[in-house]
């Protein structure tokens, strides 16, 4: 019975030693990327997601850039994962969608965005989408919504000024997502019974943690969120079903006649998974750009003459200073753009792009094996010394002369190749319209909060609590007063520091 017992016990040990064996040296028709696949079944998922403080490029990527070399695997939720850091493979990889590789993201964020979400989608459909969504975010319909962004951002600064202190990021992303719904799905959160923001906040706390399914963890709280507000979606769908409005005055409109339409390819879960991750992408991504923007300026004292001092401009050649923004004053913010761009290029908001290989395919002596994902790093391009000099400082002078109308090897803040985000004119117009009401009228001063964590996307965990108060007169005419401050661009320290005072 021993001898039995012995030769089982030696079957299960060598069967674990083959198992851990095989999981750390995986099969390969060429040669692998060097890295390591970390502990069987979670691989390096936790040190994926471990929280840093860094505003460099993650450690979880820099430590293995600086060990393996720019291009390295890993595994991350159970999946192998080949991480590039590498600009030239990057770009190969998204010039190559559709042919070598195809959008993919872990089955966590199939689970908390929907099977149906856009981002899963492929060819066609996809296409279909991107469409629908440009129907919304296209230029004509921007220059229609510019006068409810201008008046969205004044009437709250206004409100935020009668206040003591104000949490910004809550605070602009409560007044984005009202802006946003009101134009997807004419939600009015003082009309209706239910709060859907509520539900997202509940699904933004767990999107960027580990992926454990149990009541308490904030992945569970994250999935409960979702479930929530999809069933406030489609309470509302079911509702504009039995009474139909006779005009279009919103995106909902607009997607039910293409689901009533007899040759329609969109169904009801894929119109409703749409809805959602516009709702979603529309507020949380812009509102963490504006709170760490408003951060930057705080931090910059001669960013905000610059930026102020283009848009004092703005309405000193107005014929009626009552008058709002005109599409031609927006587009006329050269200096606005520089600083928005530089601003997302630190956020580094979305600290990962994922593609799926669909054969093997090699790359600089490489091979990416078939189903294996690609995880493209922005961060790693973002910060790269050798493309952008001094990387860590904010220095929006960099981008003059620059004119970004989509991604490039060098700068993927808003994606990159066919998957650029159809959204990223929406976003920069919120912000360059926010901003325009901010620096003319009012000063702010930090009160507490600020510190910047990233799990590895960016948070503020103690919230950006700042005060905000109406400019005078007086202030108004010294901040036109083109003597009263410097006019050096570099961005010293020590000049900052002198005026900080003088521009809060």
């Amino acid at each position: 019975m021993l001898p039995f017992a012995l030769f089982i016990a030696t079957l299960v040990v060598i069967s674990i030693v083959h198992w851990v064996y095989s999981w750390r040296n995986p099969r390969c028709n060429g040669k692998l990327p060097p890295g390591s696949m970390g502990w069987p079944l979670v691989g390096e998922t936790l040190q994926f997601f471990s929280p840093n403080t860094s505003s460099d490029i993650p450690p979880f990527v820099k430590e293995r850039v600086e060990r393996y070399g720019p291009i390295f695997r890993t595994n991350l939720v159970g999946r192998p994962v080949i991480v590039s850091a590498d600009s030239d493979l990057n770009h190969f990889v998204f010039q190559q969608e559709g042919q070598l590789f195809k959008s993919w993201y872990p089955d966590t964020f199939t689970e908390i965005f929907g099977k149906q979400n856009v981002g899963s989608l492929h060819g066609f459909m996809y296409k279909y989408l991107k469409n629908m969504v440009l129907n919304l975010f296209g230029v004509e319909s921007l220059k229609k919504m510019l006068p409810e962004v201008e008046q969205a951002a004044s009437r709250n600064l206004k409100m935020w000024s009668g206040q003591d202190t104000v949490e910004l990021k809550e605070a602009t992303a409560s007044m984005i997502f009202d802006l946003t719904a009101k134009k997807l799905i004419s939600y009015d959160p003082e009309k209706s019974s239910e709060n859907l923001r509520v539900n997202f906040i509940a699904f933004i706390q767990g999107l960027i943690s580990f992926p454990l399914d149990i009541p308490g963890t904030a992945y569970h709280k994250c999935l409960q969120g979702r479930k929530k507000a999809m069933r406030m979606l489609k309470n509302m769908l079911e509702e504009r079903r039995a009474k139909p409005k006779k005009l279009q005055t919103d995106f909902f409109d607009y997607v039910l006649e293409e689901l009533q339409r007899e040759d329609t390819i969109l169904t009801e879960a894929i119109a409703l998974d749409l809805m959602f991750v516009l709702l979603f992408a529309s507020f949380e991504t812009t509102s963490l750009a504006l709170t760490l923007a408003t951060k930057l300026l705080v931090d910059h004292p001669l960013v905000l003459k610059e930026l102020t001092e283009e848009h004092e401009a703005i309405l000193r050649n107005r014929e009626s200073l009552d008058s709002g923004l005109t599409w031609k004053e927006y587009k006329s913010m050269k200096f606005t753009f520089q600083f928005i761009n530089e601003t997302v290029r630190l956020a580094n908001i979305v600290p990962g792009i994922f593609r799926k290989a669909l054969s093997d395919i090699t790359f600089k002596d490489y091979t990416i094996p078939a189903g294996w994902a690609v995880m493209v790093c922005p961060p790693a391009v973002h910060l790269n010394p050798a493309r952008y000099e001094n990387p860590l400082d904010f220095n929006p002078w960099r981008w003059e002369g620059i004119e970004l109308t989509s991604a490039s090897k060098h700068f993927m803040a808003f994606g990159g190749g066919m998957r650029f985000c159809v959204g990223t004119d929406f976003t920069k117009m919120q912000m360059a319209v926010f901003l325009h009401c901010l620096v003319t009228k009012y000063r702010w001063q930090p009160i507490k909060g600020g510190d910047i964590v990233r799990t590895p996307g960016l948070q503020f965990p103690n919230g950006f609590h700042i005060q905000i108060t109406q400019k005078n007169k007086q202030d108004q005419d010294q901040d036109q007063d083109p003597s009263s401050l410097p006019t050096n661009k570099k961005l010293s320290s020590n000049l900052d520091d002198e005026y900080a005072s003088h521009l809060y």
